[in-house]
């Protein structure tokens, strides 16, 4: 028999095509009166519409979130939104936007509204991340988790193919880790195969046709179950590695999941094959590595570190961070198996195909 704790988070979903009509309403029952709406500056106009549509109930637009939620940018919005009166906020756009709004609910205890625009599952944990001095540190409170949650299929439609591919190994990385976590349970283990499952035929589907909603609900679908089991249990070395090569080295965040995902499973595989079994019956593939390597590649996603700007010269440094304040993981990754990093980093850098 299999021991375990389960606890539940606390959230609404609303889910749909066209969801989005519902947004009035979701705003009224959160009791709130002046919403300050937060976007990336590519996503200012969608911002400013939301704006428009809630109408007095908005107090204004914040377009500046920026990936890893930089503390000065934190600063700035909990300011602006202290200036403007904002009972709440509305996250609309993917990780960036919704850790924007965790910044500020961390300060305030402003409850959130999240829009999702990709497929990053942050608005369904009730973690943050803040990058300060090169360094990005994360951590769990129940206040920055969004109280409504809002998946209309039809606000991803014009998400590029590349960015919804890499958005969507992202999410499956959220699912994969907590498959072996220290405090996974049954629950989120049929979460996360069905969530990299929905995913795993979504992807493909959307890189043939963009515009296919059905695809497109799927793929939120995963996110949505991916996000919570993120939320419900701990992460261990790829996220680890993905932190660091974010928050030090300013990667791309959705880019770098999908290039550590399959290497970070490969140096996991013997350590936790139950958790790579259903890994890879999620995937329809032999393996759990070599089938998130080519569910990537086959859609024209990043498969290696250089590609993404990643220095060579850099690698030894990533490796350091990395076993300095480790996560729990299957397989040890103290300071004794810095080498066993280093290695896993270059095949990454690499873009080495794990057998």
């Amino acid at each position: 028999m299999r021991s375990f704790i389960f606890n539940g988070q606390p959230s609404r979903v609303v889910f749909g095509a066209g969801a989005l009509q519902h947004l009035e309403r979701e705003i009224e029952a959160l009791g709130a009166r002046r919403a300050l709406v937060l976007s990336t500056p590519q996503q200012a106009p969608q911002a400013q519409a939301i704006a428009d549509r809630l109408g007095p109930r908005a107090a204004g637009i914040f377009p500046h979130a920026v990936m890893h939620v930089p503390m000065e940018t934190a600063r700035q919005a909990r300011e602006e939104a202290a200036r403007l009166g904002a009972d709440c906020a509305v996250a609309l756009g993917g990780g960036s936007t919704t850790g924007l709004g965790k910044a500020i609910a961390l300060d305030s205890g402003l409850p959130i509204l999240a829009i999702p625009t990709t497929y990053a599952g942050s608005e369904m944990t009730p973690i943050y991340g803040l990058t300060e001095g090169g360094l990005k540190k994360t951590g769990r409170d129940p206040r920055v988790l969004p109280r409504t949650v809002i998946y209309d299929p039809e606000l991803t439609l014009t998400l590029p193919v590349g960015l919804s591919i890499t958005s969507g190994m992202n999410a499956i990385a959220h699912a994969a880790e907590g498959l072996y976590a220290q405090d996974s349970n049954p629950v989120m283990d049929l979460m996360a195969e069905e969530g990299i499952a929905a995913l795993a035929r979504a992807l493909p589907a959307i890189r043939t046709d963009p515009a296919d909603v059905q695809a497109r609900g799927d793929a939120l679908y995963g996110a949505w179950l991916c996000g919570a089991v993120l939320g419900n249990v701990g992460m261990s070395l790829h996220h680890k590695l993905c932190h660091t090569l974010g928050g030090s080295f300013n990667l791309p965040h959705a880019e770098v999941h999908t290039v550590v995902l399959p290497q970070a499973m490969a140096f996991n595989a013997a350590a936790a094959p139950q958790a790579m079994q259903r890994v890879a019956r999620a995937l329809k593939a032999p393996t759990a590595a070599a089938g998130l390597f080519d569910l990537a590649r086959d859609n024209g996603a990043p498969v290696a570190l250089r590609d993404l700007g990643m220095q060579l010269q850099d690698l030894d440094r990533a490796a350091d961070i990395a076993v300095s304040n480790p996560y729990w993981n299957p397989r040890p990754i103290g300071a004794a198996q810095r080498d066993d990093i280093r290695a896993l980093l270059q095949r990454a850098y690499d873009g080495t195909r794990p057998e």
